[in-house]
């Protein structure tokens, strides 16, 4: 098989839910540009699926038989730190999603979403935004400042990178920054990793919370 079209999202599924698991990838593979590679219903064939094929997107289950997701995705994000790691569950509290966003997921998607917001959250993981419902993200954010207090030296950032994290601290993903701020999407790629970096911070939402804590934004 040839190498798939640099545009093309590649997918993979880990759910232990087969049925649920062949349900996802049928409709994601019916919609344009997503191609699901790979889909594994217990951790120790997520781990080999994943080395193997190197998917942009992995959207897991919370709970993977007995074996808890978050733990994987932790795994799983020091294994392919380039892979974007988005939390597909049932569980809607502010717990939950706190212990999935410090592991190292770029978003979490609620299993009674419709599939188009799957799908979106799927292509924003890929183009390196975050997604988390907006109704879970009003009520994580205190809780993602709550659990980390540490002072964040307001020299720590560069101008620019600060003009960044101001206008994500907004919800605005990052091709409507590189817009407002006149620069490629992959330098705001770069400037959300510095910033991640520099913060300590496992993803962008929390970072804004660290930043909003610091008086940074």
């Amino acid at each position: 098989m040839g190498a798939l079209p640099e545009d093309v999202v590649t997918v993979m599924i880990v759910d232990d839910h087969a049925t649920f698991a062949g349900a996802l990838r049928h409709a994601l593979a019916s919609e344009p540009g997503i191609d699901v590679v790979a889909v594994a219903t217990d951790s120790a064939s997520a781990r080999g699926l994943a080395s193997r094929h190197r998917p942009a997107v992995a959207l897991v289950d919370y709970r993977i038989g007995d074996d808890d997701g978050v733990e994987l995705v932790r795994s799983l994000h020091a294994l392919l730190p380039g892979t974007r790691l988005v939390m597909l569950t049932a569980a809607t509290d502010e717990s939950t999603a706190l212990r999935a966003l410090e592991a190292g997921c770029a978003g979490y998607v609620l299993k009674t979403s419709p599939l188009e917001s799957v799908v979106d959250a799927v292509r924003s993981a890929a183009r390196g935004d975050a997604v988390v419902p907006p109704a879970l993200l009003a009520r994580l954010l205190p809780r993602l400042r709550e659990h980390d207090r540490s002072h964040v030296a307001p020299g720590a950032l560069t101008e620019r990178e600060r003009d960044v994290l101001r206008l994500l601290s907004r919800g605005v993903p990052n091709a409507a920054v590189a817009t407002e701020l006149t620069i490629s999407v992959n330098t705001v790629r770069n400037h959300v990793q510095s910033i991640l970096t520099k913060l300590g911070a496992h993803s962008k939402l929390e970072a804004v919370a660290k930043a909003r804590d610091s008086g940074l934004v």
